[in-house]
């Protein structure tokens, strides 16, 4: 199955018009709530990277049970991730965003709360809940109600999200270790932090509406235009409207939206096998060994306790200006070659780090050639596979089985973080640094292959437009 298509851009069927202000600003406000959901992503799988030195000691933790509280969140977040869809499939977007921001809140007050490892691994595993859920939901959320020549750009705004709250996690665990270091518990204070950012999700989302094109898979119509009119005009909110209802009427009659359809569809399977591989391709280029472990890297290429943790600030704020980068690219090139040269850039600097921490004698000169290295990696990938990642699973999958689509599929991903997280300190400790990351390059030469191979183009279209290219092209 070669579905490999290298046109540029097609042309979006909805109407062009002139946004007024008002409708802007609305559809801006929109996107900053429902990506608070993307913060808390961020920060609670970032902020195991500077607390874990410090909860080693005080619940003594060994390098299993180390990565059992690692992985723990990321087994949660498999299964959030499905549940998520499915129940955003069924009860809606915005109601699903609201029960995740009270799993947040109640995942991180029992992480802070931990009196041992075993509460620790369940209060990750509900928190993992809530980020697999957010995963899902708010791409899909941000996809259904942005505009078609806006959803690259609004849609990775949650992706820059995410890595403003890996930075936010990254920089207060600095602050906090130095202020408070020699105290015990002082990672208490760093996981409590994102109980914040749950309050403001869920009172900002009682004020925000639902999603238009979740309203019309529900023939809710009038709700539906109601909806587009906050975030189109009126023009294009009721030519819109009449595409988006066109489809769901014919997806109602096909009755799309679960396993048995995935089973009995061909079109619908290979879409699958396309959504699992582009999920597989984000994980297995090793970014979450840099984001849980990437204190643990530095300081073994050569940094102290406390200059690791500073340094590693250094990959939050690479990350967050490459997502910048990234947001700017996906309006002016196409998904699929981007992809692919996240993939290459990815796969050269794993393959560095594993030469110099072989080859270059422990001191600064190695620690600081690490450190460039880890910095170049989060740029190529925060700077376009992540992005292009999220931004495609939210695109490729039917109206009608939206949710439950990218669940799988997220489910797929954060299976593969899991596995990762979980064996990372073991392989490390069996074959070396340098072995270890010199798998993930040939990790990285397969993912390559399959990008090249398989993943489909869909920068320029409408949902509804995308859609029907798929269908035709996978039946």
């Amino acid at each position: 199955m070669d579905v490999r298509d290298d046109t540029t851009t097609a042309t979006p069927t909805a109407i062009a018009d002139d946004t007024p202000p008002a409708v802007s600003r609305r559809l801006r406000l929109i996107t900053v709530i429902a990506t608070f959901g993307g913060l808390l992503f961020g920060y609670d799988t970032g902020v195991i990277n500077g607390a874990l030195p410090y909860m080693t000691d005080d619940l003594g933790l060994t390098p299993f049970s180390e990565g059992m509280v690692t992985s723990s969140l990321l087994l949660g977040a498999a299964l959030g991730a499905i549940t998520g869809g499915r129940f955003s499939d069924a009860r809606g977007r915005r109601r699903t965003i609201l029960v995740l921001a009270v799993v947040f809140f109640v995942g991180a007050l029992g992480c802070t709360l931990a009196p041992n490892t075993a509460v620790m691994v369940v209060a990750r595993f509900v928190l993992g809940l809530a980020v697999g859920g957010a995963s899902v939901t708010v791409p899909v959320y941000l996809a259904e109600i942005s505009p078609a020549e806006r959803r690259g750009a609004l849609v990775t705004r949650n992706e820059l999200m995410i890595v403003s709250g890996q930075l936010l996690a990254f920089t207060s665990n600095a602050v906090i270790a130095r202020v408070g270091g020699e105290s015990g518990g002082v990672w208490r204070y760093m996981l409590v932090l994102a109980t914040v950012p749950a309050v403001v999700l869920w009172f900002g989302m009682l004020v925000m509406p639902e999603s238009p094109r979740w309203l019309a898979s529900k023939t809710r119509f009038a709700e539906a235009l109601e909806v587009l009119k906050q975030v189109r005009s009126q023009q294009r909110a009721e030519a819109e409207l009449a595409e988006v209802s066109a489809l769901a009427v014919k997806e109602d009659q096909q009755r799309l939206g679960g396993w048995q359809d995935m089973k009995s569809t061909p079109w619908l399977r290979r879409l699958m096998f396309v959504g699992f591989g582009i999920a597989i391709v984000q994980q297995i280029t090793g970014v979450n060994t840099i984001m849980y472990y990437g204190t643990q890297i530095l300081t073994d290429a050569g940094f102290t306790a406390d200059s690791a943790l500073t340094a590693n600030i250094a990959n939050g704020v690479i990350s967050v200006l490459a997502t910048f980068v990234g947001i700017w690219l996906l309006g002016r090139v196409n998904r699929r070659p981007m992809l692919m040269t996240g993939q290459i850039g990815t796969t050269a600097a794993l393959l560095l780090i594993g030469v110099f921490s072989l080859l270059l004698p422990s001191g600064d000169g190695r620690a600081f050639a690490v450190l460039a290295m880890t910095v170049t990696f989060l740029a190529f990938q925060q700077g376009a596979i992540s992005p292009v990642t999220w931004l495609m699973l939210s695109e490729i999958f039917p109206m009608r089985m939206r949710g439950f689509g990218m669940g799988v599929a997220a489910v797929v991903l954060w299976l593969t973080n899991f596995a990762i997280g979980l064996v990372f300190p073991t392989l490390v400790s069996a074959i070396g640094i340098s072995n270890t990351f010199f798998l993930f390059v040939v990790a990285g030469v397969f993912s390559l292959t399959f990008v090249r191979l398989y993943v489909p183009e869909t920068k320029g279209r409408t949902l509804e437009t995308l859609e029907a290219e798929l269908r035709a092209r996978f039946s």
